[in-house]
């Protein structure tokens, strides 16, 4: 018996787990000081109403013999389906159920997902990048390739016909950077990956921030995109289900190689290892399409929103470097004073107490960088902001 040696080519300690340790050791060493949390970018307003009040319909369903639900469509309930369907073509793209899968958040697919690919494929990542789409590609033993992503390109690198890829992650609105490719450079990507025969896995996770008609909020928008893409969303940020866990894929009938079509392998390896997400959470879920749905959730949006305007304001009064805080719930800093990440993370902690996210964690590009992020109150988004003014401005 031999473990998956490719195990030892990963980082033995995930990001946010060093962040959470340096967090509680310092804690417990004073307890006395009130730290104020930037750094994971998990939400922190309660889910809607509508959501609220179809999860305990389903509950109510589940207490009834005539309405009880055992296993479903490991693919999703149409009725989630279809209300995704609608969003889509409240967005202009034309979607087909079965080409919608429902995921248990857009996480695990984006692992999953490289089940329906041979591990010869070549993969092409930006750096700076969200761990996900290293260390899962790594595991498996893949060539990994990166694109420098620099404050000089805005962090939004651009296809380069020299280099061959198989397999190209983009996520826009990005994490971590938060900047966001305008239609016109997906159109490019798109091109490049029909040119390559690639395929783009697009992580859409953060479109319900953009807010500019120039910037897409599904690659799906772009021609040519259904020959070439597969795209993760997910409700975590959308709707606040970072820990009721809900997500999509999108794989188009379109998108083949080979031959063979990703929609059915993937509608097979789905039906192999998954279970599909619980009838009560995608109840919840669909909740989220409802016009009243919308109405609140997009008010809790705007209170994200709110407080990203806020951090990149004191980024312009302090004259310090940024992507995102528009169109994202990220802001991307430049480390102040010639500090590297894990430098300013520790001088925030310790001088005013509050935590980001080094920068150096997710590449090599993003040392030198800082990420925080609107997910906080809008009372501890405006404490941080006033300490860190207070602290940079010495």
């Amino acid at each position: 018996m031999h473990f998956n040696s490719h195990f030892n080519d990963i980082a033995q300690s995930y990001l946010f787990s060093t962040v959470a340790k340096k967090v509680a050791a310092y804690q417990a060493a004073n307890p006395d000081k009130k730290v104020l949390r930037l750094g994971i970018g998990d939400v922190t307003l309660p889910l809607a109403p509508a959501v609220i009040k179809a999860l305990h319909a389903a509950v109510d369903d589940m207490s009834k013999k005539e309405t009880f639900r055992g296993y479903g469509p490991e693919q999703g309930y149409d009725f989630l389906k279809e209300s995704i369907r609608g969003y889509y073509k409240s967005n202009g793209v034309e979607l087909e159920n079965d080409e919608i899968f429902i995921s248990d958040g857009a996480k695990s697919d984006l692992g999953n997902i490289l089940d329906i690919f041979s591990g010869d494929n070549v993969v092409l990542v930006p750096d700076p990048v969200y761990p996900v789409y290293v260390d899962t590609n790594t595991m498996a033993g893949r060539k990994v390739i990166y694109m420098n992503a620099t404050e000089q390109n805005g962090f939004l690198p651009m296809p380069d016909y020299s280099v061959n890829a198989d397999i190209i992650y983009l996520c826009s609105p990005n994490n971590p950077t938060g900047a966001a490719y305008s239609k016109a450079q997906l159109k490019q990507w798109v091109d490049y990956a029909n040119a390559k025969n690639a395929v783009i896995l697009y992580d859409a996770a953060y479109e319900c921030f953009i807010t500019e008609d120039n910037l897409a909020r599904s690659i799906f928008q772009i021609e040519g995109a259904k020959t070439c893409a597969i795209e993760f969303c997910s409700f975590s940020k959308t709707a606040g289900f970072t820990g009721t866990r809900c997500g999509y894929t999108v794989v188009p009938f379109a998108l083949e190689r080979d031959g063979m079509s990703a929609n059915k392998m993937w509608l097979r390896r789905q039906t192999t290892k998954f279970n599909g997400v619980p009838y009560i959470v995608q109840r919840g879920a669909a909740a989220v399409f409802t016009e009243e749905g919308q109405k609140q959730i997009k008010a809790n949006i705007a209170v994200y929103q709110h407080n990203a305007k806020i951090i990149a304001d004191c980024m312009d009064e302090l004259g310090v470097w940024y992507t995102g805080g528009k169109n994202s719930p990220y802001i991307w800093l430049k480390c102040p004073g010639g500090m590297d990440s894990w430098q300013f993370f520790d001088y925030l902690l310790e001088n005013i107490q509050v935590v980001g996210t080094p920068g150096a964690g997710f590449g090599a590009n993003g040392e030198g960088f800082f990420r925080l992020t609107a997910f906080g109150s809008e009372e501890v988004t405006k404490e941080a902001v006033r300490r860190i003014k207070k602290l940079l401005q010495k």
